[in-house]
């Protein structure tokens, strides 16, 4: 059985961790804030960009640009995975891993090659972990500010290799934010951009207008398409990165509430054993008194 000396510095340590998660809590709901006020600041923009262009392309064709056009053949796969740099977020990093895993055992039958473009290094030291090509890593953009050259950059290169061949599709992996219980992983298309099927419009109950575009609308496709593709970026790595203070802020809450809990059973214990000691003594001290008198 443990003394009491050992049960005092097991309360005593547990309280130090309860205080450092419980400021890593702070620390978490602090930064969701801000993360979250630029994201939903943005989701009405990008939606709406996204919606527009739709509608722009489903009327032009997709001969119209270039970004529209699926490959005959798809034989090179692009992935960009978004995680966090750190841990202690919960299932947060796991979660799109394993999404992003599955596509990769999803591809993978048909012979296909894939690669990746990693923002944060969970995802990262996974694709290393699991010998995948990485083409492009950025560390430190989610969880941190950053701004929309980050995405521009990114979303540059992507367009760029997808113009010259080197990538037959692109996909995004991101975490989009719900609420604060729940951050659902997403797979979503970037390259070729996939129009609006008209049939889910007309089920959504929504109008597409027709819009009246100078200069013509394939110049004006050609200018805006790639810029749709910064958007997405940019706006999944908010997500994420709300996503992630979101996550780590109920994992610290979670560990709070533990380490009460903890406590709470270590001093119970302490009681018990202290409560035996003092037990034991009297016991001894009534024992050689008794034995006095006899």
């Amino acid at each position: 059985m443990a003394t009491l000396k050992d049960i005092q510095l097991k309360i005593a340590a547990v309280k130090k961790t309860q205080q450092i998660t419980k400021a890593m809590n702070m620390v978490a709901a602090s930064r969701l804030r801000g993360a979250q006020t630029s994201m939903e600041a943005f989701r009405p923009y990008a939606g709406k960009f996204s919606e527009v262009l739709g509608s722009l392309a489903q009327r032009a064709g997709e001969e119209s640009n270039p970004l529209l056009v699926p490959k005959a053949e798809v034989k090179k796969v692009h992935v960009v995975l978004c995680t966090s740099d750190r841990g202690l977020c919960g299932g947060f990093n796991t979660n799109l891993i394993e999404k992003a895993d599955g596509f990769v055992k999803e591809k993978a039958g048909g012979g296909i090659e894939i690669s990746f473009t990693n923002f944060g290094k969970k995802g990262r030291d996974w694709c290393r972990k699991e010998n995948l090509q990485i083409d492009t890593e950025h560390l430190g953009v989610v969880g941190a500010n950053f701004g929309f050259s980050i995405a521009a950059a990114a979303g540059k290169n992507l367009v760029d290799a997808f113009l010259e061949g080197t990538y037959d599709e692109v996909y995004l992996v991101y975490a989009q934010f719900v609420s604060m219980a729940r951050q659902l992983p997403v797979l979503q298309q970037l390259l070729p951009i996939p129009p609006i099927v008209a049939e889910e419009a007309e089920e959504a109950g929504s109008y597409m207008p027709e819009h009246i575009c100078e200069p013509s609308t394939d110049s004006l496709l050609g200018d805006m398409l790639p810029r749709n593709v910064y958007v997405q970026i940019y706006s999944a790595l908010l997500e994420t990165s709300t996503s992630e203070h979101a996550a780590r802020m109920m994992a610290m809450d979670n560990a709070t509430k533990a380490c009460r809990d903890m406590i709470e059973n270590l001093t119970l214990i302490y009681n018990k054993a202290r409560q035996a000691a003092i037990t034991a003594e009297l016991m001894d001290i009534v024992g050689g008194a008794e034995a006095l008198k006899g």
